[in-house]
């Protein structure tokens, strides 16, 4: 999946940063690693929204909002993918989805908190490699819908 993200970036022209790291699983462990605020991570999370699925991109400091996400999207119910839902959709595991739905047929719905960071952090496709790439440039390649759906 690594790969994927690099060739979908290179071929964009964006810059962007790999690095290598310890296995990490969590938010506030993958931004202890990368020496990062936990703010700019860019947590990727699959949710079915009425008979869909979708990725929502939100900083991994904050938590969703279900009910402004369900308003956002006019949907009256939303829930996370399980694992398996997870893995047949993406073929990653929790913690590992990196913030392009446009890699798995997804719509990318994106917290207007992410874009107060210069450059985001976050997985692709493994626990022990990261990227790091401008807001800016993440926003135009992945052209997600912003709303405001996070809370502290």
């Amino acid at each position: 999946m690594i790969e994927r993200v690099c060739a979908l970036l290179d071929e964009a022209g964006i810059s962007y940063r790999r690095t290598s790291h310890e296995p990490v699983y969590t938010s506030a462990e993958a931004a202890a690693v990368r020496g990062v605020s936990l703010h700019s991570g860019a947590k990727a999370l699959v949710l079915k929204a009425g008979e869909r699925f979708l990725l929502a991109v939100l900083p991994a400091d904050r938590n969703l909002d279900s009910a402004a996400l369900r308003t956002v999207l006019g949907t009256r119910k939303t829930r996370f993918a399980s694992k398996d839902e997870l893995l047949e959709i993406t073929g990653l595991t929790p913690g590992a989805v990196p913030p392009f739905g446009s890699l798995f047929e997804l719509e990318t719905v994106c917290d207007t908190g992410l874009a107060e960071n210069e450059s985001i952090n976050f997985n692709a496709g493994s626990h022990t490699e990261s990227l790091q790439m401008s807001y800016r440039d993440w926003e135009q390649v992945e052209a997600p819908r912003l709303a405001t759906f996070g809370k502290p």
